[in-house]
């Protein structure tokens, strides 16, 4: 008979994650927000490729320009979102802080983003993230440091 209390979650499949993350009924509203959709996930790599639809009558400035906080959001939510894959579906590590390098504006429509995690540690882990617009260029990078928390902590 196992002990479950001590026995070792199940290792997920990269296909099983994005299974999960792609059939998911409780989608954060920040998530549907910004029109979030997971395409990819490398465990090996510690990073996800993302997707965003990024709907004029929600995200745009008064230049016609996806705001660039949502940009920040969306940069956050594809390194926040590495962090979990990176933790084996362990834990989410809050942001602790993020520094957002902006190329050039965004405009409404499909957007590509890119999150990795460059080290996690038992205190801190470093991300990074890109966006890329629907011609493939570079829009935003961000790099970020964050707290890993195991999900156990938020369960009351």
């Amino acid at each position: 008979m196992t002990d479950v209390a001590n026995a070792e979650p199940a290792t997920l499949t990269d296909q099983e994650i994005l299974e999960r993350f792609q059939r998911t009924r409780n989608q954060p509203t920040g998530s549907q927000t910004l029109g979030f959709r997971m395409v990819g996930v490398s465990q090996a790599d510690r990073s996800v490729e993302v997707e965003f639809d990024a709907r004029a009558e929600l995200l745009l400035n008064p230049m016609k320009q996806i705001q660039g906080g949502y940009l920040c959001a969306m940069l956050d939510e594809c390194m926040s979102v590495a962090c979990m894959v990176a933790s084996g579906m362990t834990s989410v590590a809050p942001t602790l802080e993020m520094k957002t390098s902006f190329f050039r504006p965004g405009q409404p429509g499909k957007i590509r983003g890119v999150g990795r995690v460059a080290k996690w540690g038992r205190q801190v882990a470093f991300t990074e993230g890109e966006l890329f617009d629907a011609e493939g260029r570079t829009l935003a990078k961000a790099t970020g440091t964050a707290i890993p928390t195991p999900f156990s902590a938020y369960k009351k």
